[in-house]
């Protein structure tokens, strides 16, 4: 498991394909505040609460400033059959070597209903203008995660 970048580290770089076939790279949104969330996997119950959640208070966020980009080990057609599901209005990237989830920490040993497997530990990074991790929400709480990421960014 590769060490989660820390909070005034740079956040790590990364270039991925999101749910429209578009390259997304972080470093393009230098200059931006940046909500990079990790889940475990598209269309299961808690990615889809902490999605629509994000989703529900998507007009919040922009009005703050922040983008928000979303990763998972799904690809890109689970991706955009997702986020078309929902009507999700942010870039979900599609990381299915899960290279960006190592990079941040994220890729581990799972258990659920008793069964060990290796997943995406939910976590949240909060990067601000300069590219650093301003604040990691560890285990965020589905269900308000945009209040979360606001007061993550000390907006609320």
């Amino acid at each position: 498991m590769h060490n989660m970048p820390e909070v005034g580290q740079r956040a790590p770089d990364f270039e991925g394909i999101d749910q429209h076939g578009r390259r997304i790279r972080l470093r393009d949104f230098l200059g931006k505040k940046v909500a990079l969330y990790f889940y475990p996997k598209d269309d299961t119950p808690g990615c889809t609460k902490q999605a629509c959640s994000l989703r529900d208070g998507y007009a919040r966020l922009q009005a703050a400033g922040i983008v928000v980009l979303g990763v998972s080990a799904d690809d890109a057609s689970s991706h955009r059959r997702f986020a078309e599901k929902y009507g999700l209005p942010f870039s979900l990237i599609a990381d299915p070597e899960a290279n960006i989830c190592r990079a941040y920490g994220v890729w581990g040993e799972r258990t659920l209903y008793g069964r060990k497997f290796m997943g995406i530990q939910r976590t949240t990074f909060l990067i601000d203008e300069a590219g650093l991790v301003y604040a990691i929400i560890r285990r965020p709480k589905v269900a308000q995660h945009v209040d979360e990421v606001l007061q993550g960014f000390g907006l609320q």
